[in-house]
């Protein structure tokens, strides 16, 4: 079992550095969000996984940092993004849509019918 344990931990440490190397390569802020978003919660999912099968003991208390990693690694990203978008952090030249722009627009055009006045913390140009 702690074979087992340790096989699964050093996937989870695997998907770490995939991610690591993922931040250097990618272009933009972006890109780097989503890269490290995505590998860093599986990596460390994976590696408490493991640690709960090698110490079964920890097992209550690495659900519990698994589920807290699980809601907060998406929430904290999806804020950097948005916070990198809205200080104009520049796109990648291979960067096609910004759905985000099109999406703010069409609530400034709902917050104007609704209430009658622009939104001045919304508003894209």
């Amino acid at each position: 079992m702690e074979l087992f344990g340790a096989i699964i931990t050093l996937l989870g440490a695997i998907f770490l550095l995939i991610a690591s190397i993922g931040l250097v390569r990618m272009p933009d802020v972006y890109n780097r969000l989503q890269v490290g978003t995505k590998a860093t919660t599986l990596g460390t999912i994976l590696s408490l996984i493991g640690l709960a099968i090698v110490i079964p003991g920890w097992s209550g208390k690495l659900i519990l940092l698994i589920i807290f990693v699980m809601m907060t690694n998406p929430v904290s990203s999806h804020v950097l993004a948005r916070a990198a978008y809205y200080i104009k952090l520049p796109y990648t030249s291979r960067t096609v849509v910004d759905k985000l722009k099109v999406s703010d627009k069409v609530l400034n055009v709902e917050m104007e019918k609704r209430y009658g006045l622009e939104s001045k913390t919304l508003k894209v140009k």
